[in-house]
């Protein structure tokens, strides 16, 4: 139960007013409800987004690849950061190196020269959350042709694939840590770790596996589990 809902309990019995044996418990004396956040600050910080309820359903159900989940694990005090790119089929996994910054400019280099080294097949969505490291989606997607889709607020579950593997990451770094002194062969040996283990999901596979049959034979997906 979130603070608004008790807020909303309180103050809707008296259609938005609160008793007046009530206002004089309150530090502020208010009588009516303020909402903390105007309606300016609850819509999107990201201009022309695309929300994943536009996404095509072929996405869900992981029979076609080339659809990709991304997101920031961040460092200590929200200083530094390392991307995360997690492919839903075959749950291979790359890794952006940020050492000078993660704003948008910085993402959206890194996403480019990671995504254009991909055959097109494996170049057709691209999911992340809201976060203004992204407000250079369009570019981004003009450079790397694929369509790029935003979840909802506060909902990771819409990218679980990319939260499972961001899970697993935290085993070579750790939180609270200062994520930019590992150099960009260091980041590219720990993606090679997570893509070289066998994976219950992949019918105990390896993702580096599965993307080695998909782009052997293209025209049969890997069979893998509806699971995040």
């Amino acid at each position: 139960m979130s603070h608004e809902t008790i807020y909303q309990a309180v103050y809707i019995p008296g259609r938005g007013n609160l008793r007046r044996d009530l206002d004089r418990c309150l530090r502020t004396g208010r009588t009516l409800r303020k909402p903390r956040r105007r309606t300016e600050e609850r819509r999107g910080r990201i201009p022309n987004m695309v929300n994943i309820s536009e996404r095509p359903p072929e996405v869900a159900d992981r029979a076609v690849p080339g659809h990709w989940e991304g997101d920031l694990i961040v460092g200590a005090e929200g200083a530094s950061a390392i991307g995360t790119l997690v492919e839903r089929t075959t749950r291979f996994t790359m890794l952006l190196h940020l050492p000078e910054d993660h704003g948008a400019l910085a993402v959206q280099e890194a996403i480019v020269t990671k995504m254009v080294q991909l055959p097109s097949i494996l170049r057709k969505t691209l999911t992340w959350d809201q976060g203004k490291e992204m407000a250079n989606h369009i570019a981004i997607a003009e450079a790397a042709e694929l369509d790029i889709y935003f979840c909802d607020p506060h909902s990771p579950w819409q990218r679980g694939t990319n939260e499972n593997t961001n899970g697993l990451l935290r085993q070579y770094f750790a939180k609270g840590t200062d994520l930019s002194v590992f150099p960009a062969d260091y980041l590219d040996y720990v993606a090679m770790q997570l893509n070289t283990r066998p994976r219950k999901t992949l019918d105990w596979r390896t993702p580096a596996e599965a993307l080695d049959e998909l782009l052997s034979n293209p025209s049969k997906p890997p069979t893998v589990a509806i699971t995040a």
